[in-house]
């Protein structure tokens, strides 16, 4: 017989995991079909460092993961940007906000472990793993079926709502005929765990650079995250550094703010490329996450977007739920709200990652003192500012009220 759930979540990382999470408190069956085997990670969940805006942090902690958390997390402060070559700076403190942080930075591989400590806990829940998604059919019958690969063979496994959250090259999204629109930013992400003569003092600095922004986010560890882009031609020469020139280079890049740098972990790689799909939902059927937008991580957006997704959609089950009693997850109107919901949140903050990143990349001489201005201008108006201060915590349009 074919296997039939409520919810089938196609994705078990970051998003897909976190979106489980909200569904079980509501009573509904749901399950994951996950790439990866029992006592494994996802490689997402690896050694990058997640910025957790406030509103996440909210909403993680109602769900119960954060206190799953065994290591420190990094409470962020304060905030300074600026650009090499230009001139004026921006700097946020949160205690300006009546805030004690905008927001945390934890450790990816320790979010996989609390989410997979927080997984083992709930009730009607199935986990499909090690699967992979093959194929996906037609609505019928008030549900959607989707085929699995495993060690069993091929199998078909039916929802009311299949969700995709497989990340940027999404198989489940062309599986439906949903196109996307991709941007190559031309460059390679290198991320890494730095140490500094000056330990974090809860402040993060973006500095931006011809060929791409350069992120030091502090650590609960004492140590602090950073996220270096290079021209994509770089990328090999910068792989091949030894650490004292790896630290080098990000010295140059961040200049002497933290100290003098002198020790550096392990590096990973990552190419800078952003995907939007051009629509969100299709017949029993919703993208989420990565699925639905791949941000530019400059500005630390991605994540917190994709999870802003996630606690909508439940928010709206429950919605339903209380109100009628009994709730189909996957009815159309249903959909149709939730794309309606997420247009605005989903717009601004796509908007402004893109723009963010190609305007600061950009060296073209004439834009320097249009840049320098701007940011001299956002360092002294307080409505610019406050502009910011909200994306940076997470509240930017229609909220999950979880996140607040």
């Amino acid at each position: 017989m074919k296997a039939r759930h409520d919810v089938l979540i196609v994705g078990g990382g970051l998003v897909g995991a976190s979106l489980a999470i909200a569904l079980d408190r509501l009573g509904l069956d749901t399950a994951l079909v996950e790439a990866t085997p029992a006592g494994a990670l996802p490689a997402v969940f690896d050694q990058r460092n997640l910025s957790f805006a406030a509103a996440t942090v909210n909403a993680l902690t109602a769900l119960g993961v954060m206190q799953k958390l065994s290591a420190p997390t990094g409470p962020i402060r304060s905030i300074q940007v600026s650009r090499r070559g230009d001139f004026g700076r921006v700097r946020l403190d949160a205690a300006d906000y009546g805030r004690e942080a905008f927001g945390q930075v934890v450790v990816a591989r320790d979010f996989g472990l609390a989410l997979e400590a927080r997984l083992d806990e709930l009730n009607r829940f199935t986990r499909y793993r090690p699967a992979r998604f093959v194929g996906i059919e037609a609505e019928a019958d008030g549900t959607r079926a989707i085929t699995i690969a495993d060690g069993s063979g091929e199998r078909p496994v039916a929802a009311r709502l299949i969700v995709a959250a497989d990340g940027t090259r999404s198989g489940l999204r062309a599986a439906l005929g949903i196109g996307h629109d991709e941007r190559d930013y031309g460059q390679t992400l290198f991320v890494a765990r730095v140490r500094s003569e000056r330990a974090p003092d809860g402040t993060a600095y973006e500095r931006f650079g011809d060929h791409g922004p350069t992120a030091l986010l502090p650590r609960g560890d004492r140590h602090f995250g950073v996220v270096h882009a290079v021209a994509r031609e770089q990328a090999d020469a910068v792989a091949a550094l030894d650490d004292a020139a790896w630290l080098e280079r990000v010295q140059d890049a961040v200049g002497w703010r933290i100290g003098k740098l002198v020790a550096s972990g392990p590096r990973s790689a990552y190419p800078a490329i952003g995907a939007v799909a051009r629509q969100t939902v299709a017949p029993r059927a919703v993208l989420v996450g990565n699925a639905a937008q791949t941000l530019h991580p400059i500005g630390a957006q991605g994540f917190n977007l994709g999870l802003r997704d996630a606690l909508t959609l439940a928010e709206i089950i429950e919605s339903r739920l209380e109100s009628d009693g009994d709730v189909d997850p996957g009815d159309a109107t249903l959909l149709d709200s939730y794309a309606t919901r997420r247009s605005e949140d989903r717009r601004r903050t796509l908007a402004f990652s893109d723009g963010l990143a190609r305007l600061t990349a950009n060296p073209a001489p004439w834009l320097r003192p249009l840049r320098s201005l701007g940011l001299a201008a956002m360092d002294g108006l307080p409505s610019v500012q406050g502009y910011l201060v909200g994306g940076a915590m997470g509240f930017r349009g229609d909220v999950p009220r979880l996140c607040r």
